[in-house]
């Protein structure tokens, strides 16, 4: 036993290779996981104090339990033995891609990245674009909402910046988990996403399997109490009006079984002086083809742009972004009202209230005032001014800056965009602008009473 024993260096290396993961997967890394776990709980903690929601058990669970909870739920697990029967396939080929579908979509939620990196993020890039403006906000209504309610932000879909936009201006009431696209499921991004508590949907798929996996995850979400944020449009406005809302997540949340909790929609509207994604979208529109890429060198080029302007300080922010509340919606206050279908109730009425609240910003009433055959500064001057006064009628929150402010620095930035040609005191839109100001001036149409479309003829 005590004789010595000859082995090969690369033997040794192995065995002392082994010897080491043995070592740190049974004695080290659960004494460093508990290490950080427990300082993760005092920060956790500590955010609690000074959230209006804190942030609930639900989110806060490991993902690999959570992945687990979920393949094993009775519904979903009845899902898989209907697929495997239905494509002749063994129970555990299936039950594989139940947990695929499942990693795929829970996410890893960090309260530090959120709170330390993400919010702080968020805020400088929304403070570095644009000039912020709150419009409506109903403060007593919300204040006095159920805190033990699930409240799930609904908004309207203009550009990717509506995820950066709210999550700062809500970061002081919680931490919102998203909805998010396929688009967001390319590395090293998607492990950015859902370390923010995103989780990702796949807007093409039409199996059973999938969908019963996304439901249930939606379900136990709202049943935990976690804060969500969707888009009920499904994707972006490629027209700059508000699309017909698709039913998928509305439909989970309203048929759920949440016993005693409540589930509060709080509809959010947001509008924007420049979106950033214009001309793609309007693109997307003519070629009636929803997925949109920009070429590399385009976005290259844009963002060395963007640099040179900042390093130069010739960059005076893209124009206003402002986001409005409209009045919550509470579920189990609603359901009593509805005869129909209570998912297309909701989505239209949530639609109805997000439309209500859509932010008059300077650029959306100058593009209408020149669709509406505006050729002087002054006679848009005179239109701006006359559908300020036709909105102060309907108690709108408008912009905070005199007419002629307003009416100047929005013809200045299409004229550097050369969507808007001057010669002398006449005004002219340019051929490329007709398509862009349409597409702004339609965010605010149905406040007007416009036509866009005739009116850009």
């Amino acid at each position: 036993m005590t004789q010595p024993v000859t082995l090969p260096l690369w033997a040794f290396v192995l065995i002392l290779l082994f010897a080491g993961v043995t070592f740190a997967s049974h004695f080290l890394f659960p004494s460093v996981r508990w290490f950080f776990r427990r300082r993760a709980e005092r920060v956790i903690a500590r955010l609690n104090e000074r959230l209006q929601k804190p942030i609930e058990p639900f989110k806060l669970a490991r993902r690999y339990d959570m992945i687990q909870r979920l393949v094993y739920d009775p519904e979903v697990t009845q899902a898989i033995v209907e697929h495997a029967r239905s494509n002749n396939i063994p129970e555990n080929v299936a039950f594989e891609k139940a947990q695929w579908y499942a990693r795929e979509i829970v996410p890893s939620f960090s309260a530090t990245a959120y709170f330390t990196v993400g919010t702080r993020l968020a805020r400088w890039i929304s403070k570095s674009l644009y000039r912020i403006r709150l419009g409506a906000f109903p403060r007593e209504t919300l204040e006095a909402l159920d805190p033990d309610a699930t409240v799930i932000f609904v908004m309207n879909h203009r550009s990717n910046m509506d995820y950066v936009l709210v999550t700062y201006l809500v970061s002081r009431a919680g931490a919102l988990s998203y909805a998010v696209g396929e688009w967001a499921r390319v590395w090293p991004l998607s492990s950015m996403i859902k370390m923010m508590g995103a989780y990702f949907i796949r807007r093409r798929s039409r199996g059973d399997l999938y969908r019963k996996v996304l439901a249930r995850y939606v379900q136990m979400a709202t049943a935990g109490g976690v804060t969500q944020a969707m888009f009920p449009e499904g994707g972006l406005s490629l027209t700059g009006r508000s699309s017909k809302p698709k039913l998928g997540l509305l439909n989970y949340i309203t048929t759920a079984d949440l016993k005693d909790r409540d589930v509060i929609f709080v509809p959010v509207a947001l509008n924007y002086d420049r979106v950033l994604e214009d001309k793609f979208l309007i693109a997307a529109d003519k070629k009636g083809v929803r997925r949109f890429r920009p070429p590399l060198m385009t976005v290259v080029r844009g963002v060395s742009w963007h640099l040179w302007q900042r390093i130069t300080r010739r960059f005076d922010t893209f124009g206003a972004a402002s986001v409005g509340f409209g009045q919550p919606l509470e579920l189990s206050k609603f359901r009593d009202t509805v005869e129909g279908d209570l998912t297309e109730a909701v989505a239209a009425e949530l639609m109805t209230r997000i439309n209500a609240v859509i932010p008059v910003l300077s650029a959306p009433l100058v593009a209408d005032a020149l669709l509406q055959g505006a050729t002087t500064r002054d006679a848009v001057l005179a239109q701006v001014q006359n559908s300020i006064a036709q909105l102060k009628d309907r108690r709108m929150v408008l912009p905070r800056r005199d007419a002629g402010a307003l009416v100047d620095d929005a013809l200045r930035r299409f004229a550097d965009r050369s969507l808007v040609a001057q010669t002398g005191a006449e005004l002219a839109v340019t051929e490329a602008g007709q398509d862009i100001l349409a597409f702004y001036a339609a965010s605010i149409a149905h406040h007007l009473g416009r036509d866009i479309e005739n009116s850009a003829t």
